[in-house]
């Protein structure tokens, strides 16, 4: 095996990469196991860019899909092509700075649709239709080692590509779940359990398996009020596997008897009796959660209120959690949501800044 088999990037990584590509004009393929969020990163980028993503699903599409169709223009007397509809337009176009065109399980179209992107994907035009100036391609798909419906990529479209394989990376993740407020039960068990993040094995019977994408879905299971927990266990575990299940339960029943993050915020709590590393996990998260919203709601008209709310949070984060966990309550407070706070209206800051200051600027710049 050669060192490029390999390289691999980070969710993180991959979008400097891409960003750079997206300037030089040079289409991007993106290589992934099943549900790293591969399309969930694309979206991101053009969105954090202020653009828009076509989302075009090469394996369900026909070679028409991306070269028309032909008609008989009757005026000019010969054969002419209308472009498809999918594909950006100008006027479409012209509403953002960049417009990212989304070739989704490219290797897992047939070779006739492979075929027929060709064109589009190194000269941006196919027939009559020019690719707008502001459009950019992102196609990706799983391995062939992956076990799933893939065609061999032929080599000539391969060269028209930069290839980015992707691996799963825990931080990069859990920066995106805090930033799209992921339940905290789920950010809270990755976050003690990092390696449940992701457990697919191409080799396995198994219909279900934990990634990115099916914590999310746990995510959306938990918001779903009503459901008796014997039920819930059997979606968890039909979404990331029996066994993950079963911990995660576990965990979710320890999360319970921690206390309201409110209650933390205002002061009225400040010494916590469950111990369950687990659970102080999700706790943190939302703390944070927590601290964030109270931001939108009174940050900006009551800022001394606020500020009271952040001495709570750091004075029980000093009084009953571990270093690491004061490092991922303040990295998430701070770096991720970038809350202004005002040193000189925090009691604890001082003390805090003593203790954790250099270690979290360390965690900050990882």
């Amino acid at each position: 095996m050669s060192v490029t088999d390999d390289r691999t990037v980070t969710a993180l990584e991959a979008e400097v990469a891409m960003e750079r590509c997206f300037a030089a004009k040079r289409p991007v393929f993106l290589w992934g196991p099943p549900g790293i969020g591969k399309s969930e990163l694309v979206a991101g980028i053009a969105k954090n860019m202020g653009g828009a993503m076509i989302d075009m699903r090469m394996a369900l599409s026909e070679p028409t899909d991306l070269r028309g169709i032909p008609f008989y223009n009757k005026e000019t007397g010969m054969m002419e092509w209308a472009p498809p509809v999918d594909l950006p337009t100008e006027e479409f176009c012209a509403q953002y700075p960049i417009v990212v065109l989304f070739l989704d399980e490219m290797n897992a179209a047939p070779p006739s649709v492979q075929a027929a992107g060709y064109q589009l994907i190194l000269n941006r035009q196919v027939g009559s239709y020019h690719l707008p100036d502001n459009v950019v391609i992102v196609a990706a798909g799983n391995r062939e080692t992956d076990k799933g419906v893939t065609y061999r990529m032929p080599s000539p479209l391969a060269n028209r590509f930069v290839h980015l394989e992707m691996r799963v990376d825990f931080e990069s993740w859990f920066e995106w779940a805090v930033m799209n407020k992921v339940s905290p039960d789920v950010t809270g068990y990755l976050s003690f359990a990092k390696q449940d993040l992701f457990d697919f094995d191409p080799r396995s019977s198994s219909r279900s398996f934990a990634s990115p994408r099916s914590w999310v879905f746990v995510s959306d299971l938990l918001e779903q009020q009503g459901t008796a927990d014997s039920i819930l266990t059997h979606l968890i575990a039909g979404t990331v596997g029996e066994g993950l299940a079963i911990k995660f339960q576990a965990h979710r029943k320890h999360a319970a008897d921690m206390p309201n993050p409110s209650d933390i915020l205002s002061g009225k709590v400040t010494e916590l009796k469950t111990k369950e590393v687990s659970a102080m996990y999700s706790l943190v998260v939302s703390m944070c959660y927590e601290l964030k919203e109270s931001f939108t709601q009174i940050g900006k008209t009551d800022n001394k209120a606020w500020h009271a709310q952040v001495d709570y949070f750091f004075r029980f984060m000093m009084d009953n959690f571990h270093t690491e966990l004061v490092v991922m309550g303040a990295k998430v407070a701070l770096t991720n949501y970038e809350l202004p706070l005002n040193p000189s209206k925090l009691k604890t800051f001082e003390e805090f800044n003593k203790q954790y200051g250099k270690i979290i600027v360390a965690a900050a710049q990882k």
